[in-house]
C-alpha cells in the first residue's frame, strides 16, 4: 500500500503510514503525509487544492476531505475555487468526518465521528457537531 500511494502521491511515503484500502482520491499529485500517519478504510480526499498532513495522525474511516468549493451564485457555480487543507500534528479525526476547504487543524486537536468541520480547529481541542464546535479543551 505504501509503493501504491509513493506512486499517487508522487513522493515517497515514510514506512510508518498505514492505510487502509479503500482510499479514493481525485488526483493524489497534491497529498502531504508525515510519519506515522494512519487512514481508515473509505477515506475520500480531493486533493487539487492540496492537503498536507503532519506526523501522528490518525483518520478514521470513510473521512472526507474536500480542497474545492464553488461560487453561490448561480451564474458562478461552473467555478470552482480550490484551498489548501492542513492537519496538524497529533491530531485523531474521527470516522465519517467531512473537512471543507480552506480548513486548519490545529495540533493535538481530535475531531469527533460524525462532524462536519466548517472552520479552522484551535490545537489542543476537541470538536463535535455539525457544524464542528468546540466541546472540550485538552
Amino acid at each position: 500500500m505504501r509503493m501504491i500511494f509513493s506512486q499517487l502521491t508522487g513522493r515517497r511515503v515514510d514506512p510508518s503510514f498505514v492505510c487502509y484500502p479503500p482510499f479514493y482520491s481525485n488526483f493524489g499529485k497534491n497529498i502531504t503525509i508525515g510519519k506515522n500517519v494512519f487512514f481508515n478504510m473509505g477515506c475520500t480526499f480531493q486533493d487539487r487544492g492540496g492537503i498536507h498532513i503532519a506526523d501522528n495522525v490518525l483518520i478514521g474511516m470513510n473521512v472526507t476531505i474536500a480542497t474545492l468549493n464553488h461560487g453561490l451564485a448561480p451564474d458562478e457555480r461552473d467555478t470552482t475555487i480550490a484551498s489548501p487543507v492542513y492537519v496538524e500534528k497529533n491530531v485523531w479525526i474521527g470516522a465519517n468526518v467531512t473537512i471543507l476547504p480552506g480548513v486548519t487543524i490545529g495540533e493535538n486537536a481530535v475531531v469527533a465521528a460524525g462532524a462536519v468541520v466548517t472552520g479552522d480547529v484551535a490545537a489542543n481541542t476537541v470538536v463535535a457537531g455539525v457544524p464542528a464546535k468546540r466541546v472540550k479543551t485538552l
